[in-house]
């Protein structure tokens, strides 16, 4: 199998592979919510998980550079064309010039980051002094490998989605997450630093998360090898040609981060927890709906755009991006109407103190603020992607930058709202980046988003405001009656069924097409 066919229904089609995208990251966001529960017990909201998280935020924001950004600006659409064009046999040629070049490149940057680890987290969190910076430097120096891990997993998922295969890529996060609880559950005792214990999870699960796609890449014909990278320079320029411009934009998007982890480094110890406990309850809704969508759309758009056929290009665009915003928009009110009893219940346990969960939810509701936006954005990026434009999302996320910076100094010090301050400046220079991208999207596509869709949005958010609202005032009553964990369910399931209720009432199609 090579491609999927988008001859039919390319929007059914998306929605069938979303399923399978969608369904698998739900799992790995459930782990992923196991594992942030066992560093948070064995770590709490002090020193240790400070400097764990400082330290795998580097190696994240390098994947994000080597794989990510390689995936979706570059690697995808030239892979789909080459598959498409010369079968596997070719492809498999091609896919392991490119795995040669990447561990090449990313083994150097890893052994360059291990010596120079000390600036490294000076660079990032200025703030750190004495056994935080000490244990974030020994930490960065021992997952500094797992670029290179997740760099060649991230091209072997490309090369999967590509032939229209999204289980096994979908499946490896889960996979990572439970390695990483296996580790820091049975082995922390061996350590006098638990944190210790999660870096070494970290490496054991990225090697988990490579080996899992090699028999399905195996049994495509694609499985690759080390070659000679030089045979394949005209590939390797052209996907470095669109992927250098995106490594670009990457990086302004996490100097977002960096700048976030400055400025939370020079606030009250615990800070940069909070930011980060905020920030991975924000991906739950955004790993099932917004990015497990852009991830079944790229291939398709992709094609789309290489036949020339427009016309399906925006409704195929339009269609998910009003899917994407209809799965986001409830979260978005939950997480805003519930947040301390989010953080509460998931948390609060161990060392994560009841303070913690307080601070926390102050940070998930300044980020949900903006998930709108952020949703938003990671559909309609890879949107210009597919039309070979790397260069319009850097643009916008250059704005976007220096909307973050000065509002992250302004709300965070200024005006003394800090880590809120600094997750809601962060949810306004997403909105300002998802406008920018969606107006030139339309002036270069024409009429993407199709036609009522102003009015589309007023509805949606209207049912999701209502939905939040009743959720909390129902939340409220039962926790004087009720466990606080039972009363929280309940309220969530309140939530969602008005939600229903609403959109139905209100004409909202999406409903039909998600329950179907």
């Amino acid at each position: 199998m090579t491609l999927i066919s988008l001859k039919t229904d390319p929007q059914a089609s998306a929605l069938r592979n979303w399923k399978t995208v969608g369904g698998m990251t739900f799992l790995s966001r459930l782990a992923g919510y196991a594992r942030d529960l066992a560093v948070a017990y064995f770590l709490g909201a002090g020193y240790q998980s400070d400097a764990f998280y400082v330290a795998f935020r580097i190696p994240n924001l390098l994947r994000r550079l080597f794989a990510e950004g390689m995936l979706s600006a570059s690697f995808i659409p030239v892979f789909t064309e080459r598959l498409t064009n010369k079968g596997s046999r070719g492809a498999r040629e091609e896919l392991s010039a490119v795995f040669t070049c990447l561990v090449l490149v990313t083994g150097l940057v890893a052994t360059i980051g291990i010596v120079f680890a000390p600036h490294i987290v000076r660079l990032f969190a200025s703030g750190f002094g004495g056994e935080t910076f000490s244990l974030a430097t020994g930490l960065l120096q021992m997952m500094f490998p797992y670029i290179v891990l997740i760099s060649v997993a991230a091209v072997s998922m490309g090369a999967l989605n590509s032939a229209g295969h999204f289980f096994a890529p979908a499946i490896a996060p889960v996979l990572f997450n439970l390695t990483f609880i296996a580790a820091l559950v049975f082995f922390q005792d061996r350590w006098t630093d638990p944190a210790v214990v999660a870096a070494l999870g970290v490496l054991a699960g990225g090697a988990l998360q490579t080996l899992i796609n090699l028999p399905f890449l195996r049994s495509r014909g694609l499985f690759p090898v080390f070659v000679n990278f030089s045979r394949h320079s005209a590939l390797l320029k052209r996907i470095g040609t669109l992927m250098l411009p995106q490594l670009f934009g990457v990086a302004v998007y996490n100097l977002n981060i960096i700048i976030n982890t400055q400025y939370a480094s020079h606030m009250d110890s615990g800070t940069v927890s909070y930011l980060y406990f905020a920030e991975r309850l924000t991906e739950f809704p955004l790993g099932v709906g917004a990015v497990a969508i852009a991830t079944a759309l790229l291939p398709q758009l992709s094609a789309q755009a290489a036949r020339g056929d427009m016309e399906g290009f925006r409704e195929n665009f339009g269609g998910l991006l009003r899917m994407t915003m209809f799965i986001t928009l409830p979260a978005l009110a939950g997480l805003i109407a519930l947040g301390q009893p989010i953080c509460s219940v998931l948390f609060e346990r161990g060392e994560f103190t009841a303070s913690d969960a307080i601070f926390s939810s102050e940070a998930l509701a300044g980020y949900a603020a903006g998930l709108w936006a952020v949703a938003g954005i990671r559909v309609t990026a890879p949107a210009f992607f597919a039309l070979g434009d790397t260069k319009t999302p850097v643009r916008a996320a250059t704005v976007a930058l220096a909307v973050n910076i000065v509002l992250g100094y302004v709300l965070g010090f200024s005006l003394g709202m800090k880590h809120t301050g600094l997750a809601l400046a962060s949810s306004m220079s997403a909105a300002v980046n998802f406008v920018v991208l969606l107006r030139l999207l339309g002036n270069r596509a024409g009429g993407v988003t199709g036609s009522g869709f102003g009015v589309w949005c007023f509805k949606a958010t209207a049912a999701a405001a209502l939905a939040g609202i009743v959720a909390k005032a129902s939340y409220d009553p039962l926790t004087g009656v009720a466990p606080q964990t039972a009363a929280l369910l309940v309220a969530i399931a309140v939530g969602a069924l008005v939600f229903a209720i609403a959109s139905k009432a209100l004409g909202i199609r999406e409903i039909e097409k998600l329950t179907g």
